[in-house]
């Protein structure tokens, strides 16, 4: 499994692949997978990479890393399309920014009051 998700640029190194599998954050067919799980053509894989879940299948198992043209070919990418982002802007600070100054409580304010 490992293997298989470095060959094909779902992750950036084989060690990540496998700190994936330990982590829990692979499932092939709904079952979390180890490392050392095979995959065959046909089988669905979830990986979590980074803030994204990927949800690809399996279409051709290859064991060396290939070119992204060719990587591209060897799974079938069904992951949802996120949803759709607020076109308004929204009154969020940074997380760990502090206390919000008076001045930033004023326009905070101002926008929450709709203006």
């Amino acid at each position: 499994m490992d293997r298989w998700l470095w060959a094909v640029r779902l992750t950036k190194t084989r060690t990540d692949a496998a700190a994936a599998c330990r982590g829990g954050h692979v499932r092939v067919n709904g079952r979390p997978a180890k490392a050392a799980t095979s995959v065959t053509p046909g089988d669905e894989v979830r990986a979590r990479v980074g803030a994204t879940t990927r949800v690809v299948e399996v279409v051709r198992v290859i064991q060396k890393r290939v070119g992204a043209p060719d990587a591209v070919t060897c799974y079938i990418d069904r992951t949802p399309k996120p949803p759709p982002t607020a076109s308004a802007p929204v009154a969020i600070r940074d997380r760990g920014a502090g206390r919000p100054t008076k001045r930033d409580r004023r326009v905070l304010d101002k926008f929450r009051s709709g203006f």
